[in-house]
């Protein structure tokens, strides 16, 4: 006989039925709770600060630029590096790029030089190192990637090509 509770079974067939309602996990609704409290939160800051009507013209922008213009940009540079044979190295190269131009998309002011007088008034430090630390940065995040491919390629036993 077993204990308390319901067995292995019946939780499991109680997961699925939640898994047939809900599509997924409670796991799911539980992060997908956890996001929309940190934008209410977000949100309530930005209305706080009075600054809604240039988070709203920048919030759509960012998504008009992202959906209509980045996405088929990268899109079609990643088909074109992939191809159509098996490529191993091409995350090797691709998430370290990722990387570092979501770095350069969020400190472009500042790496490029564009917020220098605003940086200094608010800092009162100069930009000029930020465009040597993403390229520190930069290479760094290659060179890891590319000694982690030759660690898997050496594993693996085969030759670099």
């Amino acid at each position: 006989m077993s204990g308390p509770g319901p067995g292995p079974d019946r939780r499991r067939a109680s997961g699925g039925r939640w898994r047939r309602v809900y599509g997924a996990s409670p796991w799911h609704l539980a992060g997908l709770a956890a996001c929309f409290a940190v934008a209410g939160y977000a949100l309530t800051r930005v209305v706080g600060a009075g600054i809604l009507m240039g988070f709203a013209v920048w919030f759509i922008g960012a998504i008009i630029l992202h959906d209509l213009v980045m996405w088929p940009l990268y899109t079609a540079a990643d088909g074109a590096l992939r191809g159509r044979r098996r490529r191993p190295w091409l995350n090797h190269v691709r998430v370290p790029a990722a990387l570092s131009l979501l770095l350069l998309l969020v400190w472009f002011p500042l790496i490029l030089g564009g917020a220098e007088a605003n940086y200094r008034t608010a800092a009162g430090l100069s930009t000029a190192p930020y465009l040597l630390r993403w390229l520190i940065v930069t290479l760094v995040l290659f060179a890891a990637s590319g000694l982690l491919y030759a660690m898997r390629r050496r594993a693996a036993g085969r030759p670099d090509r």
